[in-house]
């Protein structure tokens, strides 16, 4: 069986709701590695899980690589002020659309330089990333509204997950979630087949 996987049918996923048409657009062109799907504009499984782990587990270094490539349109080594602000005007258009109140861009920037701590504060390398814990939340900003809306608020019962649980990563959890979210969907599917089979039931015949 071969799967492959369309620029489309990442933005249609449950999981890939939030990154940017931007993104989805730029990435292939300068990701750490090549596709290894032969299908034009197409990824392979491969690559598909390549990609899902790096959305899901920003903060680990492949991940941070990975997007790092992305930003940096012009493959020079660094991130400009301009190539963020280039994928968040996307951000800002899709907070528009929801009706939620526009962070401006010069208020993200000076939250980026605070996270970070870049030697230069011009721009940030990939040296700055690797050496901050919440380099990962600064792609969601970027590209991500939901996991950035989700990081703004810090929805308390992810912060107790992660104390409780300090030594899982970004995947554990995620990974965690979608079993329960698909463990919840099986309950529910099995309770309507269940009610389904009574109903038949109750409309046999007596005789």
């Amino acid at each position: 069986m071969i799967f492959l996987s369309t620029k489309r049918t990442l933005l249609d996923m449950g999981t890939m709701r939030s990154p940017t048409g931007l993104l989805i657009e730029y990435f292939p062109r300068f990701v750490a590695r090549k596709f290894t799907s032969k299908a034009e504009g197409k990824m392979g499984y491969e690559d598909f899980v390549y990609f899902i782990l790096s959305e899901e587990d920003k903060s680990s270094e492949p991940s941070l690589e990975y997007w790092f490539k992305c930003i940096d349109l012009d493959g020079n080594g660094i991130l400009t002020r301009n190539e963020m602000q280039f994928f968040y005007e996307e951000q800002l258009h899709r907070m528009e659309c929801m009706a939620q109140e526009p962070v401006l861009f010069e208020d993200i920037l000076c939250q980026i330089i605070d996270m970070i701590g870049p030697e230069d504060e011009s721009y940030i390398t990939l040296h700055d990333l690797k050496g901050c814990k919440l380099s990962g939340s600064v792609f969601n900003i970027l590209f991500n509204l939901n996991k950035f809306m989700a990081f703004e608020t810090r929805d308390p019962f992810l912060i107790r997950q992660e104390r409780e649980n300090p030594t899982l990563t970004d995947w554990d959890r995620f990974a965690h979630r979608e079993y329960i979210r698909l463990s919840m969907e099986e309950d529910v599917e099995d309770a309507s087949n269940g009610s389904a089979e009574v109903w038949d039931e109750s409309l046999e015949a007596p005789f």
